[in-house]
């Protein structure tokens, strides 16, 4: 009977293996399909390696190299909603002059390449450190223009040699286009001041704000801004401590790891 039934089946263009069973009759488990499943690790790896992917990430170099050869360019006086500023302005430097502008360009780039790592889309204010501005009019419109999920302007501060510390700069409410994300540029700064306090280990600013946190509303970066942005103030490019560190290149990876983390805290 078994031949029989088995030549029935060939006849009907069947098996038994298709029904189930094995040349001895017994039960064989059909194949369990485990493409959802694969997808799905492979999905959790990607979302892993890449947990920014998807994000637009505006990041903003403070000054430029050139600015100070073209006082009348970055002189130039521009709206910022509350008042009338300066299109761009040279910044500070260390007692031994590294600048600002350097320090901001350099970590900007370390920034980007983590960024890119974890998936994002980023896009510069500038492109060189021996040019000039953009003004600050033009870096708060790349961000909108991106309409970036988060932008983060990158600088260091030049005060009394005594003072020491980072702090985090957000916006206020102006009765303009930035009002709709003052609160998200405030979790913002929150999640970028915890991860870059963790990454670097400097202290919060002694000479300004509460807790590392700084609220203006005469910034045309911020006050133009129709997307998440702050300002990150990494230290005190006078005091020689900071000076110093700002200065070795492996712990301005630290910086830009520690405001990468910040980054990908806020967005995810």
């Amino acid at each position: 009977m078994r031949v029989l039934a088995a030549s029935t089946l060939a006849l009907l263009g069947l098996s038994a293996a298709a029904c189930g069973s094995d040349a001895g009759g017994e039960r064989v488990a059909a194949p369990v399909e485990t493409r959802p499943a694969a997808a799905a690790a492979a999905a959790a790896v990607a979302v892993r390696d890449k947990p920014l992917d998807g994000k637009v990430i505006v990041v903003d170099p403070g000054h430029n190299g050139g600015n100070a050869k073209h006082p009348k360019a970055i002189n130039r006086q521009v709206n910022v909603l509350t008042q009338w500023k300066p299109c761009d302005t040279t910044g500070t430097a260390t007692n031994n002059g590294y600048s600002e502008a350097a320090f901001a360009w350099d970590v900007s780039q370390r920034l980007v390449k983590i960024l890119e790592e974890r998936g994002a889309t980023v896009k510069l204010t500038r492109k060189n450190n021996t040019s000039v501005g953009p003004c600050i009019t033009e870096r708060a419109a790349i961000g909108n223009k991106a309409e970036a999920d988060a932008a983060i302007s990158v600088h260091a501060d030049g005060s009394a040699p005594a003072n020491h510390g980072f702090h985090v700069i957000m916006p206020k409410k102006i009765n303009g286009p930035v009002d709709p994300v003052v609160d998200d540029s405030r979790r913002l700064g929150l999640a970028v001041r915890d991860a870059f306090k963790k990454e670097t280990g400097l202290p919060y600013s002694t000479y300004i704000g509460a807790k590392a946190l700084s609220f203006r509303n005469d910034l045309g970066g911020l006050n133009l801004s129709t997307v998440p942005k702050i300002f990150i103030e990494s230290g005190n490019m006078r005091n020689a401590g900071e000076a110093a560190k700002f200065q070795d290149p492996a712990f301005r990876q630290q910086i830009a790891q520690g405001l990468a983390n910040g980054l990908q805290n806020y967005l995810k």
